[in-house]
């Protein structure tokens, strides 16, 4: 009720006095007023109640959080067959997607042309090897006479001379068989390991050059998964491991030794998002870093019994990163400004003060964080009814329900 209101009452009443009636009647009106505001202070004093929110203490944590970095798979050999000589395809032993054997014929090449230059070098070297049967008769001939003096021992010597040229005349003529020969067995093209037939491109009757492609062979037993981390990753990860007094061959004796003590923890997650179910062993790194991206290489090995994942394959390589006495932070008891995360904090005196951090990473639906202090009090959630210095009722709530979805050993 305001001043205007009550000095328009106080005037009825002087204007009453003449009336008893009036008067009566205006103090009643005046009694109901107060008694209205009366009533109306009392609702504002209920709305100044303290509000009420759930808090719960920080602790320190020592959590596994899964790193994912994405991979690319390759098979252990993967080989280009390519024809060393020009010729037709005459025949096709093998299909697409067909497992052979180290040795294998794969394609036969027109072979006439090098048949004929087998028979060739072959004819050669017979005639090579008469010539120096007649040179070495000669000589021995010659020994006799030269023993009775009937010819000079310069004779002899040219004799001995022409035995020797028909000697380098065999050799000759069996370089040019073995060479032909080869070239017979290129016409051949066989699998240089147990593998999978990939693609072929050129069927019978085909014309093919020397490089031409003419199917790839993989061995997929097993598979290279690559990823890679980044320079400040691989500095951290080399400092916590390694020996920085070591000299080289003990580093690189505990390089090996540390990747083989990784090798239980690394999982393969496939395209669809389903996990590999073998494990990895984390083997060796590239030498130098990418100059264009500053990352470097690390080569992870699975096992491929049932041959599921095939030569070029993509997927994610997953292991855990150990985080030891960090705080999770739920994200829901979070807001965003800029760069920065920010949460209530809930001091002494019940007053909730604005609090910012900035968090390792995100782990489930928690941040990972390590700037707070143990037993902080954080505001659980209703976050947006709050304002800094404001007063507020706390209701603890226990660690087991904050983190009931991380199912944390507590």
């Amino acid at each position: 009720m305001n001043k205007k209101n009550l000095g328009l009452r106080y005037a009825g009443i002087n204007h009453a006095h003449s009336n008893p009636l009036s008067a009566i009647l205006v103090i009643l009106l005046i009694g109901i007023a107060f008694v209205s505001c009366s009533e109306g202070s009392g609702k504002n004093n209920k709305n100044k109640e303290h509000l009420e929110v759930p808090v719960f203490s920080l602790s320190p944590k020592d959590i596994k959080v899964p790193q994912t970095y994405v991979c690319d798979l390759q098979a252990i050999q993967f080989v280009e067959v390519r024809s060393k000589l020009e010729g037709f395809v005459e025949q096709i032993y093998v299909d697409e997607g067909q497992e052979v054997r180290k040795g294998q014929p794969l394609f036969q090449l027109s072979s006439a042309e090098y048949n004929e230059l087998v028979n060739s070098a072959t004819a050669k070297l017979m005639q090579a090897k008469a010539e120096e049967k007649a040179a070495s008769l000669e000589v021995e001939r010659l020994k006799v006479l030269v023993d009775k003096k009937i010819y000079s021992s310069s004779e002899l010597e040219l004799a001995q001379s022409r035995k020797e040229m028909a000697q380098s005349a065999i050799l000759e003529a069996e370089s040019m068989l073995k060479n032909a020969q080869v070239g017979l067995s290129y016409t051949t093209v066989k699998a240089p390991f147990d593998g999978i037939v990939d693609r072929i491109p050129y069927k019978t009757g085909s014309l093919v050059k020397s490089g031409d492609l003419l199917t790839n062979i993989t061995d997929i037993s097993e598979i290279f998964a690559y990823y890679r981390i980044t320079e400040n990753e691989y500095l951290e990860y080399m400092r916590g491991e390694l020996n920085k007094d070591a000299d080289s061959e003990e580093m690189n004796q505990q390089v090996r030794e540390t990747l083989q003590d990784e090798q239980e923890e690394i999982s393969l997650i496939l395209s669809d998002g389903v996990e590999y179910p073998y494990k990895g062993k984390l083997e060796t790194m590239e030498a130098d870093f990418e100059q264009g991206t500053g990352s470097i290489a690390l080569r992870v090995r699975f096992p491929n019994p049932d041959k599921l994942i095939k030569h070029g394959a993509s997927g994610k390589v997953q292991m855990s990163n150990e985080l030891k006495d960090v705080y999770l932070i739920p994200q829901k008891s979070t807001f965003e400004i800029q760069e920065y995360n920010y949460v209530y904090l809930v001091d002494a005196d019940n007053k909730v003060k604005v609090r910012s951090f900035r968090p390792l990473m995100r782990h489930g639906l928690y941040y990972v964080a390590q700037d707070f202090n143990t037993n902080d009090k954080v505001v659980l959630e209703g976050i947006q009814l709050l304002k800094d210095e404001a007063t507020v009722k706390p209701n603890p709530i226990g660690e087991e329900e904050v983190y009931r979805s991380l199912n944390l050993p507590l």
